[in-house]
């Protein structure tokens, strides 16, 4: 193996262990719920979600667990950011 990739590799692995150093500000996720797959979107410290729910209440089960899930990742200082239930 080539030396330059051995360290790359290496850098990697100490990325992946210090987590602070990602911070999501954007992405799409299918959610498998217990009665439908919807879509997820975090953009600009906006929740949104294609269930009923989520329409009427700004927020829902699914975006509440993604926010559980990559809680360590979503920058607090966005300013629209959901808290976190």
């Amino acid at each position: 193996m080539h030396s330059s990739l051995i360290g790359k590799i290496e850098k990697a692995r100490r990325y992946a262990a210090e987590r602070d150093r990602v911070k999501l500000t954007e992405f799409k996720a299918d959610f498998r719920g217990e009665h439908d797959t919807r879509e997820v979107t975090f953009h600009e410290g906006d929740w949104h979600c294609t269930c009923e729910f989520f329409a009427g209440w700004g927020t829902c089960s699914h975006t509440m667990a993604m926010q559980r899930i990559l809680a360590e990742f979503i920058p607090e200082e966005l300013p629209s950011r959901q808290p976190v239930a």
